[in-house]
């Protein structure tokens, strides 16, 4: 079973790379294929919006097929193809079929490990299990900023990719013959579906904190961190690949730190609302004044990565509230809500780029329109009843 959960990190870690790697290619697929920053978004949000609307069969898959055949058989087929969509892609539009096609194939991986945590070890312990796989995983975060800079110099974006195909459907072979699904719950009744999730009130307030909370950090670092950049500051993509391996890491740093909050703090609601505060701030101080210097922009960047990771935390408040045969469906619905934040965040931030008159009013209004769903969501979230396992 260690051994199975630690394949399942080595393939989010291909998750988190994925999500995240555009914003070092903005430069070159600009040159070559004429994708402008409105393109990568739109690709962007691809990736989140296919790995969302997957969510809930993904779910069912976990529940009835178990970890193992849901992740492999994704990550192999749809993942890897996506991966080598991208490397022979000759017009923006092939790179958007890509991205989507990857997102596909990264959508079960780090909800495979979540069901095997929830089914195997103690409630207790779920947050720190979950924060330390998005705390390892998130190296994907940091490998696609510098080192895929450097290596993209050396060897091109094309060869790179293919590369990368090879290595995803490498991972999911691993998975396949590693994971060891866990024993099904043998509580609550036969059946059940995602409806029944959806009744539950007490899980509303989670899941808007889940679409707020995840969806800023990760569509900064993913996508917007390049461009902001390059734009105001002319970077170019080594430089880029600094300022984004900054935030990277701040997010690194930040999942290994929620993950035992909840028990040292004796809270969960209290530990995610107040990071997420920290978050409003860093964004308001963006808005503020986008062209204060590279050094400052990239400090704040950090600092809402950094506090902009209790993904796992607020997995785990919401978790608590699931009954056991449908955790497969609770975990992904919830995952849902973040990542289709994330992508629906990215669709409607390309008219509010495009739209102003210059750089700098461009990165003002996307920083005040993500600061605005982290001020709705913790309103939203004020209202959340506490879970403590």
């Amino acid at each position: 079973m260690k051994i199975g959960i630690a394949c399942l990190v080595g393939a989010y870690i291909l998750s988190q790379f994925y999500r995240a790697f555009l914003a070092v290619l903005t430069p070159d697929l600009g040159a070559d294929l004429g994708a402008t920053a409105g393109d990568l978004a739109v690709a962007s949000g691809l990736w989140f919006l296919a790995f969302a609307a997957l969510q809930i069969p993904v779910g069912a898959a976990l529940d009835r097929l178990g970890p193992r055949r849901t992740a492999a058989a994704l990550l192999g087929l749809a993942g890897g193809g996506g991966a080598l969509v991208f490397a022979l892609a000759q017009t923006p539009q092939h790179v958007m079929i890509a991205m989507t096609l990857i997102g596909a194939g990264c959508s079960p991986v780090l909800m495979a490990a979540y069901v095997i945590f929830a089914r195997v070890y103690p409630p207790r312990i779920f947050a720190t299990l979950a924060g330390a796989t998005i705390g390892l995983g998130s190296l994907g975060n940091v490998l696609s900023a510098a080192p895929l800079a450097a290596l993209v110099q050396a060897v091109g974006w094309r060869v790179s990719l293919g590369g990368l195909a090879a290595v995803t459907v490498l991972v999911a072979v691993v998975l396949w013959v590693a994971v060891r699904d866990p024993a099904p719950a043998d509580a609550g009744p036969a059946r059940g579906s995602v409806l029944d999730l959806l009744r539950m009130p007490v899980l509303w307030p989670v899941l808007l904190m889940m679409f707020a909370g995840y969806g800023p950090a990760a569509s900064l670092r993913g996508l917007w961190a390049g461009p902001y950049a390059r734009d105001l500051y002319g970077a170019d993509a080594g430089t880029i690949g600094w300022v984004t391996l900054a935030m990277g890491l701040a997010m690194v740093a930040g999942s290994f730190a929620y993950g035992p909050a909840d028990r040292l703090f004796g809270t969960r609601k209290w530990v995610v609302f107040c990071g997420n505060a920290v978050v409003l701030g860093a964004l308001l101080l963006l808005a503020w004044d986008p062209g204060a210097g590279l050094v400052r922009a990239t400090a704040l960047l950090a600092v809402a990565g950094f506090f902009g990771s209790a993904f796992a935390m607020i997995m785990a408040h919401g978790r608590a509230f699931v009954p056991p045969h449908l955790t497969g469906r609770g975990v992904t619905l919830v995952n849902m809500f973040g990542i289709g934040g994330a992508g629906l965040m990215q669709f409607a931030s390309r008219p509010i780029h495009a739209g102003a008159s210059d750089p700098e009013a461009a990165f003002r209004a996307l920083f005040l329109f993500f600061a605005a769903i982290v001020a709705l969501g913790l309103l939203a979230y004020l209202f959340a009843r506490d879970s403590r396992d």
